[in-house]
C-alpha cells in the first residue's frame, strides 16, 4: 500500500468535517475523506503521530497523488508547534535528494497548516520487518546506504535528523536487479534546526524515540551527525538481530542502557553472520560520539564490506585520514538512482 513516513510517536485527537463556515476542523480525522483543503482532495489517512496526520490525496491542478500533512487542529492552537511545523517544511524543502522525501508546497487555509509530499507507494522500514523479519546482510547493508547518504546531505546542511528509526524510513521498488528497493527517509521536523528555531526543546528533554535513541540526546548533551550514526546503527541492528540492540521492561531501564550497558553482539542475536558485522555495529553504538564512524556512509560502506566477508578494520582506515588525503568516493550501490522533483514541478 502507499505509505507516507510517520509522524512523531503520539496518538492525539485530530480533525473532522469543518463548520458551515468552513472553520477550524473538528472530530475524527476519517471524517476528512472526500474534503478539499487548499488544492488538495483528501482520500485516506495513511500516518498518524503526535503532531501531525497524513493523508493520501489528490491535487486537483496538476492530477498527481501527494502525501498531505496536516497539523492536528488542537495543537494549531499552540503557537509553539505552529512554528514547529511551518519550519519542517523550510528544513524538508532545503534539500534536493533524491533519498529525501521532497515537499511540493506548505501552506495555510482555513485555520489548518499543511504540507504536500511526493506520495511513496510503498511501506516503511517498520512495516517490511515485521512482514519478513530479519534481512540478508546484502538487503540491509543497501538500505541502510540509501539512508546513510540521505543523513549526510543533511549533515552538510548542519541539520540532525535525531529521530531515525524504520518507521521513518519508506522503502518502494527499485529500478532494477541492482537497485531492487529505493528508499527514502522521512520526518525532518525534529531536526535540530527546525527545533532551535520554535524553541520547543529545553534542559531535560530530548527528541527521538527509545529504542534508537543516542545517549547524549538522552543526557541533553550537544548533538552532531554522530548522534544520527548511532541511531542507524540501532536501526541497522535490528533489520539484522530482528530488534533492537537494548530491549527493556520500562523506558527508564531502556535510557540507562544507552548510556551504560554494552550492546549485546549482532551475532549472539543471529548465527552466520560474518565476523566483521559484530565490530561495525559496535563502533556505531560506542556510547561516545568520538568513538563512532565520522560519518553515516563511512559506517554503512564499512558494513556492506563486512558483510562481504571483508575486515572491518580496513573499512575504518580512512577515519583518521588528515585533511589532504584522498577521500574514497561513495560506492555505486549507493549513488542516487533518479533525480528528486525539480522546483517547477510543485506548483
Amino acid at each position: 500500500m502507499g505509505a507516507m513516513g510517520s509522524a512523531p510517536s503520539g496518538d492525539p485527537e485530530a480533525g473532522g468535517d469543518p463548520g458551515p463556515g468552513g472553520g477550524p476542523v473538528r472530530g475524527r480525522a476519517g471524517d476528512l475523506r472526500g474534503r478539499r483543503i487548499a488544492g488538495y482532495v483528501v482520500e485516506e489517512e495513511i500516518g498518524r503521530g503526535g503532531m501531525a496526520v497524513v493523508y493520501r490525496a489528490h491535487d486537483v491542478r496538476l492530477d498527481r497523488t501527494v502525501a498531505l500533512k496536516l497539523l492536528a487542529p488542537e495543537l494549531a492552537r499552540n503557537d509553539t508547534f505552529r512554528q514547529r511545523f511551518a519550519h519542517e517544511s523550510k528544513v524538508a524543502a532545503a534539500i534536493d535528494h533524491p533519498h529525501i522525501v521532497p515537499v511540493f508546497e506548505a501552506g495555510e487555509t482555513d485555520g489548518m497548516l499543511y504540507i504536500a509530499m511526493r506520495y511513496v507507494a510503498g511501506q516503511d522500514l517498520r512495516a517490511l520487518l515485521d512482514r519478513t523479519g530479519p534481512l540478508p546482510v546484502d538487503t540491509a547493508a543497501r538500505i541502510a546506504g540509501q539512508v546513510a547518504s540521505a543523513l549526510d546531505a543533511a549533515h552538510a546542511h548542519d541539520l540532525v535528523h535525531r529521530d531515525v528509526k524504520p518507521g521513518n524510513i519508506l522503502v518502494a521498488a527499485g529500478t532494477d536487479s541492482e537497485h531492487p528497493e529505493h528508499v527514502y527517509l522521512t520526518d525532518f521536523g525534529l531536526t535540530k534546526k527546525s527545533l532551535s528555531l520554535t524553541g520547543f526543546t529545553s534542559v531535560g528533554q530530548f527528541v527521538g524515540t527509545l529504542d534508537y535513541v543516542a545517549p547524549e540526546q538522552i543526557s541533553g548533551k550537544p548533538v552532531d551527525g554522530r548522534c544520527d550514526v548511532y541511531s542507524l546503527g540501532c536501526v541497522v541492528y535490528e533489520t539484522l538481530a530482528g530488534g533492537p540492540p537494548f530491549q527493556r521492561d520500562d523506558d527508564m531501564a531502556l535510557l540507562w542502557a544507552h548510556q551504560y550497558d554494552p550492546p549485546p553482539p549482532v551475532s549472539s542475536r543471529r548465527s552466520g553472520l560474518p565476523a566483521g558485522v559484530d565490530e561495525v555495529l559496535a563502533r556505531a553504538l560506542a556510547k561516545s560520539p568520538e568513538d563512532r564512524w565520522e560519518s553515516c556512509l563511512e559506517f554503512t560502506g564499512a558494513l556492506r564490506r563486512a558483510g562481504a566477508g571483508a575486515t572491518s578494520s580496513g573499512a575504518g582506515a580512512g577515519a583518521g585520514a588528515g585533511p589532504g588525503d584522498a577521500v574514497a568516493p561513495p560506492p555505486r550501490w549507493a549513488l542516487p538512482v533518479f533525480r528528486a522533483a525539480s522546483p517547477t514541478e510543485t506548483t
